[in-house]
């Protein structure tokens, strides 16, 4: 299933989210807890082929959760290469976002697989208007924020301590003040934390 739009589904109370991010094409090494909803932060493969996505959702279809959501990774090209064919690839039972939303129990979810330009990557763009251009795509009333690259500062330093998070995505999140970020691509810097009304969380698996 793919969303374009923000399609609200009934409200539910109570909601258990499962969080991973950065599997690299090593999902079968991956437990997960059961939960209602699971969100996948993106590099879901190791170099985006089509035969590493198909083997990818095969995988993440078959888990018992409600929703199963993901986004693509600066690994993931073939999103980006050749969209059309990588839709096709998703099965009925998975939600894929793309700088799009998709409302679930009540919970307005946007995923973006933007992040800063490093070597020329996947869905890679450079400071300044390059990226503030999809950065304002995101809503202003989203409650759950899926950004495979971490904010500038939060959960974004890398194993030589170097910042690596995106601060147009930083002066977003201060802005519109999502109840959650989860996020990855920063391997070294997974783990969470609450800074005001929002939770970070960088959910990356490998490393």
């Amino acid at each position: 299933m793919q969303n374009d739009g923000c399609n609200r589904l009934a409200p539910k109370l109570l909601m258990k989210i499962v969080c991973i991010s950065d599997t690299h094409g090593r999902h079968y090494d991956v437990g997960l807890p059961s939960g209602d909803i699971l969100i996948h932060a993106g590099d879901v493969s190791a170099g985006g082929t089509e035969s590493q996505i198909k083997d990818f959702l095969k995988w993440f279809s078959e888990h018992e959760f409600k929703y199963k959501v993901f986004i693509a990774g600066n690994h993931d090209f073939l999103f980006e290469h050749d969209l059309e064919t990588a839709k096709g690839l998703i099965p009925e039972n998975v939600i894929y976002l793309q700088e799009s939303c998709i409302t679930v129990e009540g919970f307005k979810i946007y995923g973006t697989p933007i992040t800063p330009y490093f070597l020329n990557w996947a869905f890679n763009r450079h400071p300044g208007e390059d990226i503030e251009k999809h950065v304002s795509k995101i809503p202003p009333d989203v409650d759950i924020l899926i950004s495979h690259g971490p904010p500038y500062g939060i959960l974004d330093a890398n194993v030589n301590g170097q910042h690596c998070g995106c601060p147009s995505l930083l002066a977003k999140i201060e802005k519109i003040k999502p109840k959650l970020l989860i996020c990855g691509h920063i391997h070294e810097a997974y783990g969470q934390r609450l800074i005001g009304q929002t939770t970070f969380i960088n959910a990356s698996l490998l490393n």
